[in-house]
């Protein structure tokens, strides 16, 4: 007992010590009235903290409490000002290099079982021959039944060129499986495909700013003109979420002349402010570009996506981008962590920032807002095209993103699509090439009676939704009892006929099935490759590249696009 006390009393007068070093390295560099708001907070913050770990009538997880009040407190200033653990590490160095060891496939729970989602072609998890579908029953022994996912994970990752078993339950087999692989370098390649979607033009989709990226673009690029003979090329930014900035700035750099301005950042350590500019000799600044975003398209594809608009070097098709005009600098920390800390908001080349949400002025409730009308300016492009900042990028050629009907979402969240593949691939050894493969119409007819025939199938159409929502309201005011039948009666209209629903919205059902399918015989690539097919957004990037009448003239201004919009001003939270 003395020690226990003796100990606790170390590490109190530690505490006392820290405090007061903190207290006077602050003094000593300002004493004013803020550095002293920081002390006096860090004071009762650690008391606080003490009294809490002391007295606290359960046993309390000292640093758990520290994570959740470092959290909460950043969570306050925007998503993107971030605290990395030690223990994250690794899951860092994926975001930003795409790398890390393991077996090289996606994992999802499913129930009691963390089952393999996609394995990646080439990787060890392909070539050991584990499929889509298997249920992960042991890793090297150790039963994963009723794992989350995290420790699966956990498991299958470790060093390179170290061994692993694998015990899998898989569909069709009567006995489980005995895999035994070893772990690689794992590198994911941020262009997961390129190619020719006609006889003129290729595609470039990359899914995020990873280290190096922009040399796969290059490379992607010089094969498409040079040796598939390319004329124009359509470069996919749908839903990437960005990355490294350097690497966005050299994707800019491959077709702008050396020496332009691509983005600028500023914050509020003034002396970290800087321009960024096209420093080497571009590889192409004539051909024609198209260059396609979504709304998920954030950060570093907005720099892209934006400073090639405002350069008037590329058309941007698609929907406003995400909006997210903030810099993110890591910094280190104690005990090998570190923090991802918002230091600057970028500008493209037009001057304009593109910050959507306005994360300094929140409502009471905390809720964030977009930019005021009022904080919203207008810029202009090269060649003197309106542009507005506020909202992100407002493409040149707007066009609608599909909405997929709520028995559709279902059918994936709940993983029909993916449990029907599993059995297809049982019954099928091989199927047409990804660009050729359709849903034969008796497949379809059996994928219907398999999705009848689960009981825990369950949805709800957008008119329950709303229909739930007037039977409140008008319960809440008062009204429902004069009008009860009437009720009834629109719920008996409105009930679900799953059969009904899944022929009725039969078309993009199937384009969905197609994809998860072709995934199975052709990887990730032969999902893209399908997906292509009817890709809405591609055709129109198609029919804009074969009319240099339309694709001019809305780089000099002499033909109308949306990119001079205001941004929409709808509330956000």
């Amino acid at each position: 007992m003395n020690n226990f006390l003796r100990t606790r009393r170390v590490r109190w007068i530690a505490g006392i010590s820290l405090v007061m070093v903190m207290t006077l390295g602050l003094y000593s560099f300002n004493d004013d009235k803020r550095n002293f708001e920081v002390v006096k907070n860090l004071d009762i913050f650690y008391t606080l903290f003490r009294e809490v770990n002391s007295y606290y009538v359960d046993e309390t997880n000292p640093e758990k409490l520290i994570t959740d009040g470092i959290n909460n407190m950043l969570e306050s200033l925007d998503p993107y000002t971030t605290y990395i653990p030690e223990s994250d590490m690794e899951d860092f160095r994926f975001m930003t290099t795409g790398e890390y060891a393991g077996i090289g496939s996606l994992i999802s729970k499913r129930g009691e079982h963390v089952v393999i989602a996609e394995p990646y072609e080439n990787f060890p998890a392909a070539e050991a021959g584990l499929k889509a579908g298997d249920k992960i029953l042991e890793i090297d022994g150790k039963n994963m039944v009723g794992k989350n996912t995290p420790d699966v994970s956990d498991m299958l990752k470790g060093s390179a060129n170290t061994s692993l078993k694998i015990k899998v339950e898989r569909p069709g087999e009567k006995k489980p499986i005995n895999i035994e692989l070893e772990r690689k370098k794992i590198s994911i390649n941020p262009v997961p495909y390129y190619g020719m979607v006609n006889d003129e033009t290729g595609i470039i989709q990359l899914n995020n700013f990873t280290q190096d990226c922009s040399r796969e673009i290059e490379k992607a690029f010089l094969d498409l003109r040079d040796k598939q003979g390319a004329k124009s090329i359509v470069l996919d930014l749908r839903a990437n979420p960005g990355g490294l900035l350097d690497e966005a700035v050299k994707i800019v750099n491959l077709f702008v002349p050396s020496g332009s301005e691509v983005v600028s950042t500023r914050g509020k350590v003034k002396q970290w402010d800087k321009t960024y500019k096209a420093m080497r000799q571009p590889i192409d600044t004539v051909m024609p570009l198209a260059v396609l975003i979504s709304r998920g398209s954030a950060s570093a594809s907005e720099i892209v996506s934006g400073a090639l608009q405002d350069l008037d070097r590329a058309v941007v098709l698609g929907q406003r981008s995400f909006g997210k005009g903030l810099v993110q600098t890591t910094r280190n920390l104690s005990y090998n962590a570190k923090l991802k800390v918002t230091t600057a908001k970028y500008y493209i080349p037009s001057g304009r920032c593109i910050q959507a949400l306005d994360y300094t002025h929140r409502d009471e409730d905390g809720a964030v807002g977009l930019v005021a009308d009022s904080l919203i300016s207008e810029y202009k492009t090269l060649n003197g095209r309106s542009v507005f900042d506020g909202g992100g990028i407002s493409p040149d050629i707007k066009i609608k993103s599909p909405k997929y009907a709520n028995v559709t979402f279902a059918l994936v969240v709940q993983s029909m699509i993916f449990d029907y593949a599993t059995e297809f691939v049982l019954k099928n050894k091989t199927i047409a090439a990804p660009e050729d493969f359709v849903i034969a119409e008796g497949d379809y007819n059996e994928f219907i009676e398999f999705v009848k025939a689960k009981e825990d199938f369950r949805y709800e159409s957008l008119s329950q939704e709303k229909l739930k929502e007037l039977v409140k309201t008008a319960k809440r005011e008062g009204y429902y009892e004069k009008a009860e039948e009437d009720f009834t009666a629109m719920e008996e209209i409105l009930k679900l006929d799953v059969e009904k629903d899944m022929r009725q919205f039969e078309d993009e059902i199937k384009e969905l099935m197609v994809m998860e399918i072709a995934k199975r015989y052709y990887y990730q690539k032969g999902a893209i490759k399908a997906s292509l097919q009817n890709d809405i957004e591609l055709e129109e990037a198609k029919k804009l590249l074969k009319d240099m009448g339309q694709y001019d003239g809305l780089l000099d201004g002499t033909v109308a696009s949306h990119a001079g919009d205001r941004p929409s001003r709808d509330k956000k939270s």
